[in-house]
């Protein structure tokens, strides 16, 4: 069994410690969060950590945390997906490394689970850079992005909580984080064999010590870690 664990980094100059255990960094490109210098330093990181570095892209929304609902035209939501994608290539390429995937934030991520027109919109905006897609299985940026034949990459999240349609719960509700490291590695151990790569993230409480567990959880569970890019 082969799994990736990813977690979004560069949104504070707290979360890079990260880098020492999971294979594959989302690097926030800065609309929601963070710099350019804090993506500087996550791509000069996942190089001397040997971690594949991905473009974490979301709304415009800096006061938000990229976690409210937005509603942009087609045309602006692949303008900025793509802006987002371009300034990490730039930076990564001058670190040494290259942007290896693509996966979307906070409400991006969550709106195009269901909304078919900004789901359609990321895969047009992915489309010519030919990277691989993260998204959740049943969502329909995923079953578009099949589609148009563009690669994708099934994803779970070891510290969120789901409905039992498969979607994350909302952050606004009680328990939607986990937070127990029991709850957060069997849930890790759990969806292993159904999902390519587990998210963890930065901003959860003891993040690096959760990561730590869950990396040991899955290799004592007969996972081999390793990025999938």
């Amino acid at each position: 069994m082969l799994i990736d664990l990813n977690a979004d980094v560069a949104e504070s100059e707290d979360d890079l410690s990260l880098l020492d255990v999971v294979t594959s960094a989302n690097v926030c490109c800065g609309a929601y969060a963070g710099s350019a210098e804090l993506m500087q330093a996550a791509c000069e990181a996942a190089v001397r950590h040997g971690v594949a570095v991905g473009a974490q892209v979301g709304y415009p929304d800096p006061e938000g945390f990229g976690r409210r609902p937005m509603d942009p035209s087609d045309e602006e939501l692949v303008e900025q997906v793509r802006g987002q994608v371009d300034l990490l290539a730039e930076i990564a390429d001058a670190a040494g490394t290259r942007v290896s995937y693509v996966k979307p934030h906070g409400a991006l991520y969550n709106t195009i689970v269901h909304d078919e027109r900004q789901a359609a919109a990321v895969v047009e905006a992915v489309a010519p850079y030919g990277l691989p897609l993260l998204g959740l299985p049943t969502s329909a940026v995923l079953r578009i992005a099949r589609a148009e034949g563009l690669p994708v990459v099934v994803e779970g999240f070891a510290d969120r909580a789901y409905t039992p349609e498969g979607t994350l719960v909302p952050r606004s509700e009680p328990g939607a984080v986990l937070e127990l490291e029991d709850d957060v590695t069997a849930q890790a151990v759990r969806l292993a064999s159904d999902v390519e790569s587990l998210c963890l993230h930065g901003d959860t409480p003891g993040a690096l010590a959760l990561a730590r567990s869950v990396r040991t959880a899955l290799v004592a569970a007969g996972a081999e870690v390793r990025a999938f890019a």
